[in-house]
């Protein structure tokens, strides 16, 4: 039988459409279909794999798919990972089931890398999203060095939230010259995602306050590679929607496979002047493990006897705003 909470579906940047799922029995026959019959849509089944291709629907729209098993099993998922051709971990966070199993909405939370490389194609897709607001958790210089690409007609509102956790240029002087640890550079990494958590928090409540002040505003939230920074503000907006923290490790987890570090060390070496490095103690800033946000999730832990009081003391967000928000985004 399908398992209705393993479909994910994702775009390429050339179109086509990716659907994997996962079965509780091998013999579990699954097809697939887009919500809005076309033509020209093609289903390409893989049969050693649960997985198909749907190819031939139009670039410039967004596409729910129909996906069920011979029992009767559907679901109902748009594309997590949208196409976007220059920034490739663009994505929904919507569709995700809260513990009491009302499900968050699909085309209202996004989150991304910084949109300062996108293509008219992609500016074109997003102008699709109709977007009220966009949450730019870069540094003041990102967002004056990269200015973000944004539809012309109906533009949503920028809310700048800069956040500058620890120091870089202190921490490569503590590494004192010792440019191959990549443990260290883990390290700092994980230092970096308690730094959300506990120090931070003024900003991240902003954030809140941006969201809840525009009504049933569609939003994005990202930073430079959309990962870290929004990361957190992913896991949090979840967590305040009464999804599982099981579930939010998994959002959290899917830039692995959506985000490729090697195709960033560049930038990255010429960001932070770390030409020096050896390419393995560079790589734990671009990818991502458990281990981070599971640090900010223990500072929680260890500072509020629950997620809930976190919310209301450190980010504002009580009872009140916390309804107001779950009336909004659940279904």
């Amino acid at each position: 039988m399908l398992v209705s909470n393993a479909v994910h579906i994702w775009r390429e940047s050339d179109g086509d459409y990716h659907i994997e799922w996962r079965a509780s029995h091998p013999d579990t026959q699954v097809t697939v279909e887009p919500v809005i019959a076309s033509s020209a849509a093609q289903a390409h089944y893989d049969a050693d794999t649960e997985r198909a291709r749907v190819s031939g629907l139009t670039p410039a729209n967004r596409h729910f798919f129909r996906v069920r098993d011979q029992h009767g099993t559907e679901v109902l998922a748009a594309e997590r990972k949208l196409g976007m051709q220059g920034t490739p971990n663009f994505r929904d966070f919507g569709g995700y089931r809260s513990v009491d199993g009302r499900l968050v909405r699909w085309g209202f939370l996004f989150r991304s890398g910084q949109l300062s490389n996108l293509s008219d194609q992609d500016v074109a897709l997003l102008a699709t999203l109709e977007l009220d607001l966009v949450c730019d958790f870069r540094r003041l210089e990102e967002q004056e060095a990269d200015p973000s690409r944004l539809p012309v007609s109906n533009p949503p509102r920028i809310a700048s939230l800069p956040i500058s956790p620890g120091s870089n240029a202190q921490f490569f002087e503590q590494l004192g010259g010792q440019f191959g640890d990549r443990q260290a550079m883990f390290d700092f990494m994980v230092e970096i995602n308690r730094d959300f958590a506990e120090a931070q928090s003024e900003t991240y409540a902003q954030m809140f306050r941006e969201i809840l002040d525009v009504e049933d505003a569609r939003f994005l939230v990202h930073c430079a590679a959309g990962k870290d920074r929004t990361g957190f503000a992913a896991a949090i907006i979840l967590l305040a929607l009464g999804v599982s923290q099981e579930v939010v490790m998994q959002d959290y987890m899917l830039t692995k496979r959506f985000f490729s570090p090697h195709q960033e060390i560049d930038r990255l070496r010429q960001k932070y002047q770390m030409q020096q490095m050896e390419t393995e103690s560079i790589l734990p800033m671009l990818e991502v493990h458990e281990d981070y946000l599971s640090r900010a999730l223990m500072a929680i832990a260890q500072n509020y006897p629950s997620i809930e009081v976190y919310l209301e003391e450190a980010l504002g967000m009580g009872s009140t705003e916390v309804a107001h928000l779950r009336a909004r985004y659940l279904d």
